[in-house]
């Protein structure tokens, strides 16, 4: 209250904040709050696979129906990290330089299945993205383990080298 009538009176002496810190602030949730919002938007995002995985049986349209529930299970799913870190973290943290690279790639591709999907109408290209953006999201979700991306390229290397031998 108190900060209230400061900042109606004019006397808030904090104008140094940005825009960004101010929306932080303002929308800064309880830890319980936090971790009830993860679980919802986990789950939904399970849900929404699992619905996707259960169209593929379905004649025609089951294709198509993975491709949309699977694509907005992945977007649930990365909402919701975004409640237990603050979605200011967690966008900069997506946008560090050692996963902003696998972030601009996963995005690109959820928007370019659903563009796929619904505007272009082009069932291969769209099955393409849908692999590319299960690759795409498995990347980025290595890159929060530390030396995954390493230890897997590690693996397919020596792969390589057995399979050319």
């Amino acid at each position: 209250m108190d900060k209230l009538r400061a900042v109606l009176s004019g006397r808030d002496g904090n104008n140094d904040r940005n825009i960004l810190q101010a929306a932080n602030e303002a929308s800064t949730l309880g830890w319980g709050t936090r971790v009830k919002g993860f679980i919802a938007c986990m789950v939904i995002g399970v849900v929404f696979t699992f619905l996707g995985v259960c169209c593929l049986f379905i004649p025609k349209i089951g294709l198509i129906l993975f491709i949309v529930f699977y694509t907005f299970g992945n977007i649930c799913s990365l909402v919701s990290t975004m409640f237990l870190m603050g979605p200011i973290k967690q966008l900069k943290r997506m946008c560090d330089k050692t996963r902003a690279f696998a972030t601009v790639v996963m995005i690109t591709c959820l928007v370019l299945t659903l563009c796929a999907a619904f505007w272009w109408k082009i069932f291969a290209l769209t099955l393409l993205f849908v692999i590319l953006q299960v690759l795409a999201f498995a990347w980025y979700s290595l890159s929060y383990i530390p030396f995954a991306r390493d230890a897997i390229l590690k693996f397919f290397s020596m792969l390589c080298t057995m399979c050319v031998k």
